[in-house]
């Protein structure tokens, strides 16, 4: 049974504070970054503080739901991230609780936080889209001087359509007008066109003050006495200053936006996929059209019965009636008219054939929207849970909490998060990717991250010591540390330098036998290199008898000794053998031939290396035995009078028994 422990309220206490002030820095960059696509909408509208607090409350709540992953994503990092940085996590292991058990509490509290979001993209989602858009027609109909477009006939204007050539916005002037007033229908038509001129509201904002300069004034005049005349007066007027007064009610308005309500996003769950099968019902239905249509038009001839076009084409198959003969046989001018009314048919099935293929494109397109709005509403509310197994685990790994490197971690994720959900959803709505694979892209791709960060962090694995992976990259190239033996501050028992120079005589021997027998500047047989098992163990003896007597004489207090075992290097014992010490990937980088390649080269790299060090450790050692004659002149120094020496004697016995 589930209990509340201390421990599970510290936690939450840890984690709620800084999601609550996470998630509002996180709603406010994504509204800023939302704004940008309005921004051309407010300014300039001269628009109320209440429609202004319409359209950032909707914003918001549309919003919350992208949220939500983000701030749980960035809390949850940098709380535990404070808790491994101030030993609270180290305190917490050593209890025996484990990383996982501790995010218990937090695992609920994310799953509540996933059902609000749910709720919120299934009720109150969509209505606030509708809000948001009806809210949004209506301010691109307010003070329409800043909206009109440039090239393009705007017909914001009730009862006149204006054309604009160009625009400068820092003097409101408008360059290359021309305006077309039906006020009354055709018969009182005007056309004006002026060379530039300036539009203003007037004070009570229900008219549209339009001063034009350099122009003409087209109009036709109705007249009662031509009656049933097909002939209609007009008047024409050249002016240099003008002022027109067009009808315009310039406050904000409220428009009429009932398609909204067929956009995928203005509705829920259960709604879209009712929607969903009556939208694929009818697609279906408009294909079976098409193709009857098309399949009847492939067998009809014009002018002919469909039993008699059926009759012609079996005819044609059976190669009975042949066209082209028939055709040439036929006059010039009949030959022009069968041309021409071929081009003209042929132009009819093109324009139909792409007005159908347009139109079931849109038929699909809506199909799409419908099911990527579905799928989004559920992978948006289990990304919470995504993200905090990607948050939380990670803060316990690199253990450091405030606004730094949790940051720069939460960013890159969920930049990555944003380019997978963006890449597959504009190849789904494009229908060059299926919808469930491209709206599924980023929850695929970050699950398995989210998994491994958590069995890393349950298991206490080091996953960003960058310590590690330097060292695995320098031994990938070769690179490698110098010894640093530095004189220890107490020192049990004093080297026996007998012992330690008889064995630096040893190795000398050893190190010229293996000389002699491998023939280190030789290249090395591709085949037993990748193909064959096999390490050199006559190297591996050698460096660890080295390594045993520089241990004994790093207790001395001679300087000079200290000195000489810093000249020795670090030998790899296995890299100029074969390059791994698996058999099968060494046999399967030596088929891939680039990889091979690198890996044979790597490898003939450190035999001349290790031929070098070779002839290091000879000197380095005859330099010592050479230092211990002269200081301890007790100490017999050659390798004949070494093994006379009774306690050498007993040591070599001690050494073969064991």
């Amino acid at each position: 049974m589930f209990r509340v422990k201390k421990l599970d309220i510290f936690v939450t206490k840890q984690f709620g504070l800084l999601f609550i002030g996470t998630f509002f820095i996180c709603q406010f960059v994504l509204m800023m970054q939302f704004l940008w696509r309005y921004v051309d909408e407010l300014i300039g509208k001269g628009l109320s503080l209440e429609v202004m607090a319409q359209f950032f409350w909707y914003m918001g709540l549309m919003l919350m739901p992208q949220a939500f992953p983000l701030a749980i994503l960035l809390s949850s990092l940098i709380a535990y991230g404070n808790m491994g940085e101030s030993s609270e996590l180290t305190a917490i292991k050593a209890a025996g609780i484990s990383v996982l058990q501790s995010m218990r509490a937090l695992i609920i509290i994310v799953i509540i936080v996933s059902g609000i979001s749910f709720y919120f993209q299934e009720v109150i989602g969509p209505k606030s889209f509708i809000s948001f858009r009806q809210l949004l027609i209506s301010m691109q109909q307010k003070n329409p001087e800043v909206e009109i477009p440039e090239g393009i006939f705007y017909d914001g204007i009730s009862g006149s359509n204006l054309y604009v050539q160009k625009k400068d916005m820092n003097t409101g002037m408008l360059y290359g007008i021309m305006i077309y007033r039906m006020n009354g229908g055709y018969e009182d038509a005007a056309v004006i066109l002026a060379d530039s001129g300036r539009m203003q509201t007037t004070e009570e904002k229900k008219h549209l003050l339009l001063t034009l300069y350099s122009g003409e004034w087209f109009e036709n005049m109705r007249s009662q006495d031509v009656a049933g005349s097909a002939n209609v007066p007009y008047r024409r007027e050249t002016f240099s200053h003008k002022r027109i007064v067009l009808d315009f009610d310039g406050d904000f308005n409220m428009q009429e936006a009932g398609w909204i309500a067929s956009d995928a996003r203005s509705k829920g769950m259960g709604k879209i996929l009712h929607d969903l099968d009556s939208i694929r019902e009818f697609n279906d239905s408009v294909g079976h059209q098409f193709y009857n249509e098309a399949k009847m038009s492939s067998f009809m001839i014009p002018h002919i019965s469909k039993q008699d076009s059926l009759k012609v084409v079996e005819e044609v198959a059976k190669d009975v009636v042949n066209f082209d003969s028939v055709f040439s046989k036929l006059p010039p001018e009949a030959k022009q008219r069968v041309m021409k009314t071929a081009v003209n048919e042929a132009q009819v099935v093109s324009s139909d054939l792409e007005f159908k293929g347009d139109y079931s494109s849109a038929l699909n397109s809506n199909d799409r929207a419908h099911m990527m709005e579905a799928i989004n509403k559920v992978t948006l509310s289990l990304s919470c849970l995504i993200f905090f197994f990607i948050g939380a685990p990670l803060g316990a790994i690199i253990r450091k909490g405030g606004l730094g490197v949790p940051v720069i971690i939460s960013v890159l994720v969920f930049i990555i998060y944003y380019i997978l959900e963006n890449t597959g959803m504009r190849m789904a709505r494009e229908d060059i990717w299926t919808v469930w694979f491209g709206k599924l892209l980023g929850t695929c791709v970050l699950t398995p991250i989210a998994i491994f960060f958590t069995y890393k962090a349950n298991n206490d694995s080091v996953v960003f010591n960058i310590d590690v992976y330097k060292q695995v990259l320098f031994n990938m190239l070769g690179i490698r540390g110098k010894r640093h033996i530095a004189m220890k501050e107490v020192i049990i028992e004093d080297p026996i330098y007998g012992a330690d120079a008889y064995h630096l005589l040893r190795i000398n021997q050893d190190i010229a036998a293996y000389s002699a027998e491998h023939q280190l500047l030789h290249l090395p047989n591709p085949i037993k290199v990748f193909f064959r098992p096999g390490d050199d163990q006559t190297i591996r003896r050698i460096n660890d008898e080295l390594e045993e007597t520089i241990e004994d004489l790093s207790n001395t207090k001679d300087r000079t000794v200290l000195t000489l075992l810093n000249h020795y290097p670090v030998v790899a014992t296995h890299a100029h053998t074969r390059p791994f010490r698996q058999k099968w990937l060494n046999v399967l980088s030596g088929l891939i031939l680039p990889l091979g390649a690198f890996f044979y080269i790597r490898m003939c790299r450190f035999r001349l290396r290790l031929r070098k060090d070779l002839h290091t450790i000879t000197q380095t050692n005859e330099q010592m035995v050479k230092h211990i004659a002269t200081t301890y002149p007790q100490m017999p120094v050659t390798l004949e009078e070494l093994e006379r020496t009774p306690f050498i004697t007993e040591l070599l016995k001690a050494i073969n028994n064991k």
